[in-house]
């Protein structure tokens, strides 16, 4: 069976890293485009791009073969450069000896990894990306609204 394509661009953003933060998502499968955005009153910026990567992955339904698009470095780099695959050889300790950050939420990624034929693709923040710039927006305009309530 034929898995389907589809294309997810994350993003996420913190305002005085911590503090206040937001992601944005947006999916593609061929005609069709969905949005989604979150606010966490306290976190990082790093938080929020798995986040993001995190409920992208998360509102598909079935499993799929997956572009996930990203300007997070951290993200992107986990998943090519095998930093999970060691990570988890040496009990969630990074390079440095240190436990990861983040475990909860890269636990999180790595399981709906398994589940889906990712390609993990870094693109250039702030540039001429439509739907990187689209997620950055959707992240920010989430801190302002969350910051409002």
């Amino acid at each position: 069976m034929k898995l389907k394509r589809v294309e997810i661009y994350t993003d996420g953003a913190c305002t005085n890293n911590p503090g206040p933060g937001g992601w944005g998502t947006v999916l593609l499968f061929g005609d069709h485009s969905s949005e989604y955005k979150g606010f966490t009153p306290h976190s990082t910026n790093q938080k929020m791009e798995l986040t993001a990567a995190i409920e992208g992955l998360s509102k598909l339904k079935e499993a799929c073969e997956v572009s996930v698009y990203s300007d997070s470095a951290y993200l992107v780099n986990a998943f090519n450069q095998n930093w999970l695959e060691n990570w988890l050889k040496r009990g969630w300790i990074n390079a440095k000896r240190e436990p990861v950050s983040n475990r909860d939420l890269w636990e999180r990624l790595l399981a709906l990894s398994r589940i889906h034929t990712i390609k993990w693709i870094k693109v250039k923040g702030h540039s001429d990306n439509k739907w990187n710039n689209r997620c950055d927006q959707l992240a920010r305009d989430a801190i302002k609204e969350g910051l409002k309530r």
